[in-house]
C-alpha cells in the first residue's frame, strides 16, 4: 500500500509545482553575462507572455512518469525499512528516508536531465523555430544515441548528495511535526496539521541541501548549445563561485520554496490519508504517527 499512495502523492505533487520548478531552473542556469531574468516573479511573467502558460509546463511529461515511481519507491522503500528498524524514532526515520532517497536516484537522475533539457528548450519563444527535443523520451534517446549511458546519468554524484541527505531531513522534520501536533483522526483540524507538517518538512529538506541542486541544474543543462562550460563538479563551483560569487547557491531559491511547501504539504497528505483510510478498517489508526511513513510516509523534486 505504500507503494500505491506513493503514486498518488507523487502525481498530485507534481500538479501543483511543475511551473515553479520551471522557474526555478531557469533562474538556476541563466548567463550572469545576459540575464533574461530579473528575479522571480519576473521570469513568471516573462514565460506567460513569451511562452504562454503552456511554457510554464516545459517538460512535465518526465516528472509526471518518473515522480509516481519514484514517490512509489520512496515511500516503499522508507516503510519496508522503518519496519527492519523495528523502532519508530526520529533518527531511524532520517536513516529510512537516506535509504529511500539514494535508492531512488537511478530514476530521479535520467529523469531531471530529460525535464532541465525540455525547460531551457526554446526559452522566450512562444513557439520555437527549431526544436532539438519532441519529448522527454525522445531527449532521453537522442543524449544516449550521442554519450552513451554516461550521458543519460549526467549529473549522478550531485543527485546523491543531494537526495540521500534531503530524504533524511525529509523524513526526520515530517516526523517532528506531526508527533508534535499530536493530531488526532478525529480531529477537526488533522488535515491541516498534516499539510502544515509535509509543507514545512519540503522546505526543510530544500534548504539543507539547495546548494548542491543548483550545480546538480547546472551540470545538466551544460552542453545544451554544444558546447560543455564545465569539466567536473568541482570546476563548477569554481566557475560559479568565481564569476557570480557565492550568492549564485541562492538562485532560484524563492521559487524552490514557494514550490516546496504546496507541493510536499498535497504529496505527504495525500499519502497519509490514503494509508490511513487503507489500513483503518484493519487497524483502527490511533493518532496521526500511525499513519505517517514508516507506518506512515512523504516526498521530493526535488527534491
Amino acid at each position: 500500500m505504500d507503494f500505491v499512495a506513493g503514486c498518488i502523492g507523487g502525481a498530485a505533487g507534481v500538479l501543483v509545482g511543475h511551473p515553479f520548478d520551471t522557474v526555478k531552473v531557469r533562474l538556476q542556469v541563466q548567463s550572469i553575462d545576459k540575464p533574461l531574468y530579473r528575479g522571480t516573479f519576473h521570469c513568471f511573467q516573462s514565460i506567460i507572455r513569451q511562452e504562454s502558460v503552456f511554457g510554464l509546463y516545459k517538460g512535465i511529461g518526465s516528472p509526471m512518469m518518473g515522480l509516481t515511481f519514484i514517490n512509489a519507491i520512496v515511500f516503499g522503500v522508507q516503510g519496508n525499512t522503518m519496519r527492519l528498524l523495528g523502532h519508530d524514532t526520529p533518527t531511524n526515520q532520517f536513516l529510512a528516508g537516506a535509504a529511500a532517497g539514494a535508492i531512488q536516484c537511478v530514476i530521479c537522475c535520467p529523469m531531471e536531465l530529460a525535464k532541465t533539457r525540455m525547460q531551457m528548450q526554446g526559452t522566450g519563444e512562444k513557439k520555437s523555430s527549431r526544436k532539438l527535443y519532441k519529448n522527454s523520451l525522445d531527449c532521453l534517446a537522442r543524449i544516449y544515441n550521442r554519450e552513451g549511458l554516461w550521458g543519460v546519468n549526467r549529473g549522478m554524484v550531485t543527485t546523491l548528495i543531494r537526495e540521500t541527505p534531503g530524504f533524511g531531513v525529509y523524513f526526520l522534520a515530517y516526523d517532528v511535526l506531526t508527533r508534535s501536533l499530536g493530531c488526532e483522526p478525529d480531529d477537526r483540524y488533522m488535515i491541516p496539521k498534516l499539510l502544515f507538517a509535509g509543507g514545512m518538512a519540503g522546505i526543510a529538506s530544500w534548504l539543507s541541501t539547495y546548494p548542491v541542486d543548483v550545480i546538480k541544474s547546472r551540470l545538466q543543462a551544460d552542453g545544451i548549445g554544444g558546447v560543455n562550460q564545465y569539466s567536473s563538479i568541482a570546476d563548477c563551483v569554481r566557475q560559479s563561485v568565481r564569476r557570480e560569487g557565492y550568492m549564485v547557491f541562492t538562485r532560484g531559491l524563492t521559487s524552490t520554496l514557494l514550490r516546496a511547501f504546496p507541493v510536499n504539504a498535497a504529496t505527504f497528505a495525500t499519502v497519509t490519508l490514503v494509508l490511513m483510510y487503507a489500513r483503518g478498517t484493519e487497524e483502527g489508526p490511533q493518532d496521526c504517527e500511525s499513519s505517517q511513513p514508516s507506518h506512515r510516509a512523504p516526498i521530493q523534486q526535488q527534491a
